[in-house]
């Protein structure tokens, strides 16, 4: 019985092998039929630009990077605007200018106040000579639209130099 089973199970196989193989021609035809296609032209490669070669020979001349001797010398860096660091901040120096609002004012004339507010949704009155952002900004002038304000920055060279900004009502 066993035998028989072994038997069965043997014949089974072989006859699940060659209905395998049976269907292969479509498919080797359809293999021939794609090598046979004539592939899409292939673009030719781009020329090769030959760069015109240079030799720098500069090497005895300054550094572009370090300051000139005129620079050197300069004794200036020390006369120019500085920031006061014996003063005590004032609580809107802690926020950067951009992070300010200008909001509105209180006052006629040259009692004008302007109404400023800090990121954090505090409302502060300000006057002329007051500073606020983080690059030291004075207050020059208070308008009924804008806040202008002399901030002192970095000049690269050891410095400080003053720009200009604003900022205006409803900005934000």
């Amino acid at each position: 019985m066993m035998r028989m089973r072994i038997a069965g199970s043997v014949v089974l196989a072989a006859l699940v092998l060659t209905g395998c193989t049976a269907g292969r021609r479509d498919l080797e035809d359809w293999v021939a039929a794609e090598k046979a296609k004539k592939g899409a032209p292939i673009e030719p490669l781009p020329t090769v630009k030959t760069f015109e070669t240079f030799e720098y020979k500069d090497q005895e001349m300054r550094d572009p990077f370090s300051p000139s001797a005129e620079e050197a010398r300069d004794d200036s860096i020390g006369t120019g605007p500085r920031p006061d660091d014996g003063r005590v901040k004032e609580a809107l120096e802690s926020f950067p200018l951009d992070g300010l609002a200008m909001v509105g004012t209180i006052g006629v004339g040259d009692a004008l106040e302007g109404l400023v507010k800090d990121p954090d949704g505090v409302v502060h009155r300000v006057h002329q000579g007051n500073y606020l952002g983080q690059n030291y900004g004075k207050i020059t002038l208070i308008a009924e639209d804008r806040v202008e304000v002399v901030e002192l920055v970095p000049n690269g060279a050891g410095g400080w130099m003053e720009r200009q900004a604003s900022i205006a009502l409803g900005d934000k």
